[in-house]
């Protein structure tokens, strides 16, 4: 007998086949005990009969593993495509001069969003234009051309949490002012 139960659904709600993503969907049975601290709204949204989502994306194998692509929030849509950051994020991770990384999007007139990269250097590399030209050769031998930043920022250090959870809206939200965000 199965405690918990895994299902992807796309944004309209209809349940997707194996290597599909979407949204990732739980179950603990009949039992509704998750909810969001003090926001009966929020949680209300995100429950769809006895499933709820955290809101991440992922799919399901054929043999019914999981897999986390991203958190759906993050995720770049830019000309009607969907881009996982932290797929970006890993690449730039390899790379011997970085010391940490963050993808996002940013305001693009004609595609809606663009990839956008802000790397925190490895300890004794000086940031500049010859490093991010580095990083984007890198990136491209690895990278769909699609899924390349545009640019890339230096940041002495990244923001984060006392627990080491990425700030991701602090680097976000300035390129979005007086924007609406796309997703």
């Amino acid at each position: 007998m199965a405690i918990s139960e895994v299902k992807i659904f796309d944004d309209e709600g209809n349940e997707l086949a194996p290597n599909e993503v979407g949204t990732v969907w739980m179950s603990m049975g009949a039992d509704r005990s998750f909810e969001y601290y003090k926001d009966k709204k929020k949680t209300d949204e995100t429950f769809r009969e006895n499933f709820f989502t955290v809101g991440d994306a992922g799919y399901l194998d054929e043999d019914g593993f999981l897999f986390l692509v991203d958190r759906k929030t993050d995720m770049i849509i830019s000309g009607s495509v969907n881009i996982y950051p932290a797929e970006i994020e890993s690449v730039l991770l390899t790379h011997p001069k970085v010391g940490d990384a963050a993808v996002f999007g940013i305001p693009h007139d004609d595609w809606g969003e663009e990839v956008k990269a802000v790397v925190e250097p490895a300890a004794g590399i000086d940031p500049g234009p010859a490093l991010a030209d580095e990083l984007m050769a890198f990136a491209a031998e690895r990278l769909a051309k699609y899924k390349l930043p545009k640019t890339i920022d230096f940041v002495p250090e990244l923001p984060r949490d006392p627990n080491g959870k990425l700030y991701k809206r602090k680097l976000r939200d300035p390129y979005w002012q007086g924007r609406e965000k796309a997703i």
